[in-house]
């Protein structure tokens, strides 16, 4: 899906999560919002699962937030193993494909009879810049 088949909801919070340096929690995300008409945390959540259906956004489990998908567009990807390493100082988040893993990851649990749907890696530590 392209961007301009979001609903004007979606394409505001998509453009609130690229402008951004870190991930945002959908309330960092009502309180940028609150100019263009945003008044509950609802508006904001049905736009983003929506995002997130679609591809365009990531939720970040570990700490509750979200961020527009870097490889968004990508035609090698999609969506099977994303990666996040997260700094725990500065929040800077950088997200990664790895596809010789993914593949691995699927032998292995095709031995087991496990088809995986979503896989998800989420590594916190320190970026170059805090290290």
């Amino acid at each position: 899906m392209k961007t301009q088949d979001l609903t004007r909801n979606q394409s505001l919070v998509f453009s609130a999560l690229n402008d951004a340096k870190t991930p945002l929690t959908a309330y960092a995300i009502l309180d940028e919002l609150r100019g263009e008409g945003f008044r509950a945390p609802l508006q904001v959540y049905r736009a983003l699962e929506k995002l997130v259906e679609r591809g365009l956004v990531h939720r970040l489990e570990s700490v509750n937030s979200f961020i527009a998908c870097a490889h968004e567009g990508a035609s090698c990807c999609k969506h099977g193993l994303t990666g996040f390493a997260i700094c725990t100082a500065c929040g800077n988040t950088m997200e990664f494909h790895h596809h010789g893993v993914e593949h691995q990851l699927e032998a292995l649990l095709g031995e087991k009879g496990f088809k995986p749907e979503k896989t998800v890696v989420e590594i916190r530590g320190l970026c170059a810049n805090c290290a």
